[in-house]
């Protein structure tokens, strides 16, 4: 892998520079394919190894990188040594790129790339991932799909570099609208109905009621009784709302089945709602508390008491929000799990309220704010079912199996699947996966149904179809030892090109985990089916597999070929699952 190759070339960096070896690992970098057929595997940049770089002009830079190539010579790892503008090229030896790749790649399996000497600064930790968090009593909205496949991709790489990871769901299951959803199910409701079809009905009862709420001041006064015998603890109320949410969290586990996520901790804003009322003392004890006109508490967050600058902690009634049992939440979580880091995975309008809370926490004297992150994400656009408007996940996906099962009617291998319907699933899973991750997560954008399900382009279903090929083939011919192939029969430019790109995956990896982006996994699983030629896309897999055949071809080219591409299938994988895809073998 990357990680030997740097290491031999920072040695021979250190004596020449007479600076540490771990000091230039991560400034040397390995070289993307390119259009050009012969291109170095790594190389340096100048500029972030020179002291005081900043005085150096572009002509001192170039005149540096050149005295410094002189001064280093080829070896066993390094055939070839050259200059570009700031940077020091290294060509590695073909036969021994060749078989070192291929030779990591089955040896580490689904750990190639997280071993790198890259990610040897961050030593385990222990990170709590709050995600998806739907509102209970309400079907799973379309909205939360984002919070939930992102959360997933989190947790699932924060794991893979050896975290210790707790999932959390954090439901809303407290405020107001239960309330609402109380007084209306009093109105409306039916037990009948609840028991067979729970969401649909309360969605039901929940757009009634706040109809009549808009009319009739009645309702409203009657919803807020409720919630303020809610949060009094009165038990009829209680056990009405306890229905309600056991009702919801049984339909939300099958989806999170059907989406392949899974949590560790179902919590709540009701499990705080006793510890807000300690988090309201304490920030009354700390002097933080103060009242308003109308009866209100507030926290002001701008130490010069502007009330544009505060945040809202308890209602005029004394009952609790949303801010209050975000704290209690926090300071409860601390206290369990004594985490080093606390992600949080919401829509891009929460960031003022969680940049409140954090410095909320900081105010009361919590140091270990420090420690909490919000990751805010944008806004799916246009995102409709034949029917017309989609509001429900549910809805989503069901739609994403059945237009995949369209597509799929058309391929001649379908008719051989034994399960069809999970294979579109998983597919059109992949689909939807792919196409909210191309692009940064605080960026909105606008679903195309047409266009994520094309079976040619930047698609998840180009990427299943492709590790349904890879499959295909291996299972189709025999793969002898890894030690008996012959590296010679790979040093065609197409093979060249598909190990330099395996080459990189740690240090793809290594800026998924430091900005927590999916996109760069989601470009390097492309590349892995495209390359630039001429001014269009062309499928690197696709080309290799039509360039790089294996029938017919003698029996030492066919099986250095079956080895890269079992190679390829499993790097492809692994990245897959990170990003919460499960590859599929047939399509």
């Amino acid at each position: 892998m990357a990680c030997a190759f740097r290491r031999s070339i920072a040695s021979q960096l250190s004596r020449v520079l007479d600076l540490p070896p771990e000091n230039l690992i991560k400034s040397i970098s390995a070289v993307p394919i390119s259009k050009k057929e012969e291109i170095a595997d790594f190389q340096l940049s100048v500029h972030s190894v020179l002291e005081s770089s900043s005085e150096h002009s572009k002509p001192d830079i170039q005149a540096h990188t050149q005295r410094l190539a002189e001064k280093l010579k080829c070896d066993t790892v390094v055939s070839e040594i050259s200059t570009g503008p700031g940077t020091v090229n290294f060509k590695i030896n073909r036969e021994l790129l060749t078989k070192t790749v291929l030779q990591q790649v089955f040896e580490d399996g689904a750990n190639y790339g997280l071993k790198s000497e890259l990610f040897s600064d961050l030593p385990p930790k222990k990170v709590l991932v709050d995600f998806s968090s739907p509102n209970v009593a309400k079907k799973f909205h379309v909205g939360h799909l984002r919070s939930t496949i992102i959360g997933n991709f989190i947790a699932n790489l924060k794991e893979a570099l050896g975290h210790q990871v707790i999932r959390i769901n954090y439901f809303g299951d407290w405020g107001m609208q239960f309330g609402l959803l109380g007084t209306g199910f009093q109105l409306f409701g039916y037990e009948e109905k609840l028991q067979s079809n729970p969401l649909q009905h309360l969605f039901e009862i929940y757009v009634q009621v706040n109809k009549e709420a808009a009319d009739d001041e009645n309702v409203e006064k009657s919803a807020r009784e409720f919630f303020h015998r809610l949060e009094a603890g009165e038990k009829q109320a209680l056990s009405l709302w306890q229905k309600f949410r056991d009702l919801s969290v049984k339909e939300y586990v099958q989806i999170y089945k059907r989406l392949g996520v899974h949590f560790d901790e179902y919590s709540g804003e009701s499990f705080y709602r006793e510890k807000s009322r300690e988090v309201l003392r304490l920030l009354d004890k700390k002097g933080l508390l103060q009242r308003t006109k109308k009866g209100t508490a507030i926290v002001d967050l701008s130490g010069k008491g502007d009330p544009s600058l505060s945040c809202t902690v308890m209602r005029s009634d004394g009952t609790s929000l949303y801010a209050t049992r975000d704290l209690a939440a926090a300071i409860d979580r601390m206290n369990k799990y004594n985490f080093d880091s606390m992600i949080y995975v919401t829509d891009k309008g929460q960031q003022n309220h969680f940049q409140q809370v954090f410095q909320i926490l900081r105010l009361m004297g919590y140091d270990w704010a420090e420690r909490c992150q919000h990751v805010p994400f944008g806004v799916v656009q246009g995102m409709k079912t034949r029917r017309g408007d989609v509001t429900f996940l549910e809805d989503v996906i069901n739609e994403t199996r059945s237009r995949m099962l369209e597509n799929m009617a058309f391929s001649k291998t379908t008719k051989e699947l034994e399960n069809p319907h999970e294979i579109a699933e998983r597919v059109g899973l992949a689909a939807l996966i792919i196409q909210d991750f191309k692009g940064y997560l605080l960026s909105d954008y606008k679903f195309n149904w047409d266009r994520i399900f094309q079976s040619r382009g930047d698609t998840g279903v180009f990427l299943q179809y492709t590790h349904a090929r890879l499959s295909s083939l291996e299972e189709t011919f025999e793969c002898g030892p890894l030690r008996n192939i012959n590296a010679a029969c790979l040093q065609d430019p197409q093979s060249v090109s598909i190990l330099q790109h395996l080459l990189r995956y740690d240090e793809v990896l290594y800026k998924s985990s430091q900005d927590l982006q999916p996109r760069h996994i989601v470009s390097y699983l492309l590349t892995l089916s495209y390359t630039f030629l001429s001014s269009c896309f062309s499928h690197l897999t696709a080309v290799a597999h039509k360039t790089l055949l294996i029938k017919g071809r003698l029996p030492e080219v066919a099986e250095a070929r079956l080895h890269l591409f079992k190679a390829v299938r499993s790097v492809l994988a692994n990245g897959m699952k990170l990003l919460g895809i499960t590859p599929v073998s047939r399509m």
